[in-house]
């Protein structure tokens, strides 16, 4: 254990933040996502944990770009209804940490997945919740002074 860091965040997860780039991608995955399919770079399972605890542990951890949109969630299929709680819970939670940050971007399935292929992290969660991914852009970390 280390002071300051969450401890839903595993050694495995606190390296692979740190390896990140700016403009790289990290999806925050429901249970239901093929994550372990997608082409992403590298997948990490938090298994017994949903993704509001995540952002929890990571957020403190991880800026968000300030550049380009830096969150994004799935778009319902046509026929499929939002849960809306789930957007708000995420938000709650990111407020906290970046209070400037805007509302996620709604992003097709499919282009999902495609962003996806590209991204740098998966971490599979077991949030059960339908469209619960949420795509997080690192950004710059603030100069030391």
């Amino acid at each position: 254990m280390l002071k300051g860091i969450s401890p839903v965040v595993s050694p495995d997860l606190l390296k692979l933040l740190a390896e990140m780039g700016h403009g790289d991608e990290l999806i925050l995955a429901d249970a239901h996502f093929p994550g372990h399919t997608s082409g992403a770079r590298h997948v990490l399972r938090a298994d017994g944990m949903n993704v509001t605890t995540l952002l929890e542990g990571i957020l403190p951890l991880f800026a968000l770009d300030t550049y380009a949109p830096p969150l994004a969630m799935m778009a319902a299929v046509p026929g499929d209804t939002l849960d809306p709680r789930v957007e708000a819970d995420y938000l709650a939670v990111i407020r906290r940490h970046a209070p400037d940050a805007p509302a996620p971007e709604r992003v097709e399935r499919f282009a999902f997945y495609e962003r996806t292929a590209k991204a740098y992290l998966v971490v599979m969660t077991s949030e059960t919740r339908q469209y619960a991914n949420l795509i997080l852009k690192k950004g710059i970390t603030p100069a030391h002074r």
